[in-house]
């Protein structure tokens, strides 16, 4: 199977196919959740029970995807190496809450975080990449999110701390902290062929693995964005707290600022 070249899926990454991000926000208006993580199709609702009718439900193979988006990248495997800004969000202390909690009561708590977590990311036109344990994945792509992807990346881990509890009187309901960064990385079809053929859609690169370390670094209730991201958003943040820091398997130190609630 033939991969698809690179200058195709640059377009519809990078925003120059003008036909994404207006498909996206049409499929995002009608109900429900939840939707394929492409294009926004709805599954449920109204809007899921018409693209059954028409063929485009959940792919058996991978109901994360609609049947119309899996097939396309199923058969125009390949990406493009584009700027683009993600967010990382992770569960603090997980292994203490769920030591307290039942496994029901645990996977409970979660799956409320999953579904505030996709709420807030696809309101900003985030591809939610992944659910992978106790933390979610948000790739914030210009030709679905827009030029301005690192600064709705920044808006979007802040809502997400709001969202979540912090900031408030009390003790958030789940406690969290995210990385946000924006870099260079390779983003498309990814999979192998043959008898286990799976393929799915996701960003791979250092950037990537860059924004997964800041949010292990971060503390409950706090974003480290890069100066990447900060520069790329345009943002003034004279009071908000700078620093280096060492992440895990980077040689090199990471500026970032700290937001808080």
């Amino acid at each position: 199977m033939a991969p698809m070249a690179a200058d195709p899926w640059r377009r519809r990454l990078d925003g120059s196919d003008q036909g994404v991000r207006p498909m996206r926000r049409f499929w995002r208006s009608l109900p429900a959740p939840p939707r394929c993580k492409l294009c926004l199709r709805p599954f449920a609702g109204p809007g899921g029970a018409v693209m059954r009718m028409i063929g485009l439900g959940p792919w058996e193979k991978n109901p994360k995807y609609c049947r119309g988006c899996y097939q396309s990248i199923d058969r125009h495997r390949g990406g493009a190496e584009v700027e683009l800004s993600m967010l990382f969000a992770d569960v603090r202390g997980s292994t203490g809450i769920a030591e307290r909690m039942s496994p029901r009561a645990f996977t409970d708590l979660l799956n409320r975080f999953y579904a505030v977590a996709s709420r807030e990311l696809v309101a900003r036109e985030a591809v939610v990449d992944k659910f992978v344990g106790d933390e979610v994945v948000g790739l914030f792509i210009p030709g679905m999110a827009g030029i301005d992807h690192a600064r709705i990346a920044i808006d979007g881990a802040r809502a997400l701390l709001r969202a979540t509890g912090h900031g408030t009187d009390g003790e958030p309901w789940i406690p969290i902290g995210a990385g946000v960064h924006t870099g260079v990385a390779f983003v498309g079809s990814i999979g192998g062929e043959g008898e286990y053929d799976v393929t799915d859609f996701t960003a791979l690169g250092d950037a990537v693995n860059t924004t997964a370390r800041l949010a292990s670094a971060a503390g409950p209730g706090e974003v480290l964005v890069s100066v990447q991201a900060v520069t790329a958003a345009g943002t003034d943040t004279p009071d908000l707290e700078r620093r280096t820091i060492e992440l895990r398997g980077r040689t090199e130190p990471v500026e970032v600022v700290t937001i808080r609630t």
